[in-house]
């Protein structure tokens, strides 16, 4: 069934909007693959074309402004990890690629493969939502920047029209005395898909007193979420226990999980309250 498939391999990126203009939401997007051939050998979707992006140099490479660090869509984790620019703004999303895969996965996954695959266990998508990412999108009508957290629409669905392509992420650079935080539960310390996945963005003028916070979760809804009601509780106060132990409560009551074969929802609840009573700790004790 596979072998009846038909393929494109645009070598630049006018060639990719044609196909993609032509075929009218026909051809699937193929960048690393990881996902995808996973879904063809199980036949869980079987699209009748492939537009392979994985030539396209112009989404590549990383760069930086005065303002932020721009990511190609087709950057690997491998290249994630390994970016000096990455490790010093977006720490997280280093720890985050690293715990994706084994390292062929690694060396193949994309970062823009984790956002249009859309799942709400991708590992970097509460990285990005607390880093406040904008997405960067073309098609042969221009291009626009779409705010990482408006991308998504519902479950596996997003902005995404069916003549875009996503050309790269834009990160704001770190301010210190920023602070950032990621955690993955899953089932093994390695190759496993996460049950919960968490990250966090705080900035602490007075010790343990918050100036501002982003939370973010995956694996707990039909999306990447952020925590608003969370945030909002701990905003401008004080990381006391009394105080982290309201947030654990407000988040286990914000937080939507479902169970599956990978986990309960009882059980990814309380662990979202725990993993971030834990980071609010941890962070708290650190200036």
């Amino acid at each position: 069934m596979i072998s009846t498939i038909q393929a494109w391999s645009p070598r630049t990126l006018a060639e990719a909007y044609q196909l993609l203009t032509r075929e009218q939401g026909r051809i699937k997007v193929l960048a690393g693959g990881t996902d995808l051939m996973v879904a063809l050998h199980a036949r869980t979707e079987c699209p009748p074309a492939f537009l392979n992006v994985w030539p396209l140099a112009e989404l590549r490479g990383i760069t930086e402004t005065n303002e932020s660090v721009r990511i190609g869509a087709l950057t690997t984790y491998t290249q994630l990890m390994r970016s000096t620019p990455v490790q010093h703004h977006a720490p997280i999303l280093v720890e985050a690629a690293g715990v994706i895969g084994a390292r062929q996965i690694q060396n193949r996954g994309t970062l823009g493969g984790n956002i249009v695959n859309a799942s709400p266990a991708g590992d970097t998508l509460p990285v990005l939502a607390v880093l406040e990412a904008e997405l960067e999108i073309g098609s042969s009508r221009g291009t626009r920047l779409v705010p990482f957290n408006a991308f998504y629409t519902g479950y596996r669905r997003t902005v995404l029209a069916a003549d875009e392509l996503l050309l790269a992420v834009i990160l704001p650079k770190r301010r210190p005395p920023e602070q950032q935080y990621f955690r993955k539960v899953g089932t093994r310390q390695a190759q496993a898909i996460s049950k919960v996945v968490m990250a966090l963005r705080l900035q602490q003028t007075q010790p343990g007193r918050v100036d501002f916070i982003k939370i973010a979760f995956g694996s707990v809804a039909p999306t990447v979420m952020r925590a608003p009601l969370t945030e909002a509780l701990l905003q401008n106060q004080t990381l006391s226990p009394a105080r982290i132990a309201a947030a654990r409560e407000q988040v286990m009551a914000e937080v939507q999980p479902i169970s599956d074969v990978r986990s309960t929802a009882d059980y990814r609840r309380t662990i979202a309250g725990n993993i971030l009573a834990r980071a609010l700790y941890e962070l708290g004790q650190r200036n």
